[in-house]
């Protein structure tokens, strides 16, 4: 039996039907203006929303936690329902990100993540971020446990979690990192820079195509040396996380890479932990006391720590910040995800594609979101 929703003003990701309907059960039937729709015996709820915005759902391929629960819990029934709250933010496609830490708890939260991918279709991948960075800019990645790239330990880890690991995080710096990249490239991980103090020169020599939440925990690009920041504005095919919460990157610095990169390589990120979502107070990552004020999450020392933000607020405000509209947003949310990890039934709204949507009201207020056609509320 199928849902239909019609009179709404639809963002495809591909082009915007301003009075137009959709279809769909657990994949999409139907969609296009309503003027094409005709009712069918398998209608069971039609629904009228008129003065509604339905976008794709929203793909977050960089987010530690939230709502209590972090994936380095390594508890398969906790990742799972830390996924089902993220849902009612927009989320609809999910990476579960670790960071850096001991390999033998790097080891379990990559089963515990396949184990909850096995529960959840919600997840489709893994971010593995550290332990190969860099200790100039670890951030909040606790720095007795970075290492040098192994590339039998990451085939290890690979196999562990059942192929899942979709992106890796490092340092491209490393005597290692060649390899290690080789590895990546010829197993379909895309490879990161991030927590990296990588020159130009050597990013120019390096196999990464994606950088970990751009500016953040990374050389800086300055008037000498525009090292990783630099050479990631640089280079068109590489694609940039962005964490828009005005916190981590404030708004110009968003709004200069928007200019220079265009809404098709960057990719909005919550880097989340697991204070989102959560009273502010103390929180944990990694072992490390995290303290909450402000919308903020921060270490003992002042360090960010990942974010509190929702996807739903990094798709609002990176409108705010850039001046760009909804068209330009949906493909910083959901379509260059898709288009980048090979996520062929994700991040657009299509025929066959599943329903993944997410329905604002006109002020951008998230009223609902359908994650394989379930509805969520919140």
């Amino acid at each position: 039996m199928s849902t239909v929703i019609k009179h709404a003003v639809i963002y495809t990701g591909e082009e915007k039907i301003t009075d137009g309907y959709i279809r769909f059960d657990k994949q999409i039937e139907a969609i296009g203006p309503v003027s094409e729709y005709k009712a069918q015996a398998s209608d069971q709820q039609v629904i009228d929303a008129q003065g509604k915005i339905i976008v794709p759902g929203f793909i977050d391929v960089h987010c530690h936690g939230g709502y209590g629960f972090d994936t380095m819990d390594a508890d398969p029934e906790k990742i799972n329902e830390m996924v089902n709250d993220m849902v009612t933010e927009g989320v609809t496609t999910y990476f579960p990100t670790t960071m850096t830490q001991s390999y033998e708890n790097i080891e379990k939260a990559l089963v515990a993540a396949r184990k909850a991918a096995e529960m959840n279709p919600v997840i489709q991948g893994i971010h593995l971020e550290g332990p190969f960075v860099s200790p100039i800019f670890k951030g909040a990645q606790p720095e007795e446990y970075i290492k040098a790239p192994e590339v039998d330990v990451f085939a290890r880890w690979n196999e562990l979690s059942g192929n899942l690991i979709k992106v890796v995080t490092y340092a491209p710096e490393h005597k290692t990192s060649p390899e290690f990249e080789q590895y990546c490239v010829e197993h379909g991980i895309v490879p990161s820079v991030g927590h990296s103090n990588a020159t130009r020169e050597e990013m120019k020599n390096s196999k990464a195509s994606h950088v970990t939440h751009l500016y953040n925990a990374q050389r800086e690009f300055k008037h000498r040396e525009p090292g990783v920041t630099g050479h990631v504005l640089l280079e068109d095919n590489i694609y940039c996380e962005l964490i828009s919460d005005g916190f981590h990157v404030c708004p110009d610095m968003i709004k200069l890479a928007y200019k220079l990169k265009g809404p098709e390589r960057i990719e909005l990120i919550t880097d989340a932990m697991r204070a989102k979502g959560m009273p502010e107070g103390i929180s944990e990552l990694g072992g490390q006391k995290v303290i909450v004020k402000d919308k903020q999450a921060r270490l003992e020392n002042g360090t960010l720590a990942g974010s509190v933000l929702q996807f739903k607020d990094a798709f609002v405000n990176i409108m705010k910040f850039t001046g760009c509209g909804i068209q330009e947003a949906v493909l910083m949310s959901s379509v260059n995800q898709a288009r980048e990890f090979n996520l062929t039934s994700k991040g657009s709204l299509a025929v066959g594609k599943d329903a993944d949507l997410n329905i604002f009201d006109k002020d951008m207020n998230l009223e609902a979101t359908y994650s394989f056609g379930r509805l969520f509320k919140k």
